[in-house]
């Protein structure tokens, strides 16, 4: 429990971390180019690298509390006894894409590595790019607990959206 934890922190902590540096370098983009007639090359390509890892990082967190974006149509309208193994066919669908997605990204990876690409200031590309496998591991193995749960009948339910 203690290292889940400490793992939960190190997520959170990036995607702050990442979010200031984005606005800061922003910002110190934005005053260079304005005040100075300057700017940074590498500024750019990380702003953009950023956004990847905050939006994976983010879908990271998601899946952690299960709060994913539901299209909820079906569960609205089949008996309750269904729901419970609908909402398992759901997590196990999400699952075995996750570990697609994570499988193809790390022979992705692997290429990139090989080829020697270089993202932005000397920074080899596949560094940046390691989000992507590491980040649809994350949430498969997520959605495979709660596979395992569900079918245990452990599942906590999803939280449900705010009505508007």
């Amino acid at each position: 429990m203690f290292v889940l934890r400490w793992l939960h922190r190190l997520e959170d902590a990036l995607i702050v971390l990442l979010l200031f540096t984005m606005i800061a370098l922003g910002v110190w983009q934005i005053l260079l180019r304005n005040f100075f007639d300057a700017s940074l090359v590498w500024i750019d390509p990380l702003t953009r690298h950023a956004v990847l890892w905050i939006g994976l990082l983010g879908a990271m967190i998601a899946s952690r509390n299960d709060q994913h974006i539901r299209i909820d149509l079906v569960s609205h309208y089949v008996p309750p006894r269904l729901r419970r193994w609908l909402v398992l066919v759901v997590d196990l669908f999400t699952c075995g894409i996750c570990a697609l997605v994570a499988w193809y990204s790390t022979g992705f990876v692997i290429e990139e590595m090989d080829f020697g690409g270089q993202a932005f200031a000397g920074l080899p590309s596949w560094l940046v790019q390691v989000i992507i496998p590491l980040g649809f591991a994350v949430i498969g193995l997520r959605y495979a607990v709660l596979v395992v749960l569900g079918l245990l009948n452990r599942r906590p339910q999803p939280v449900e959206a705010p009505q508007s």
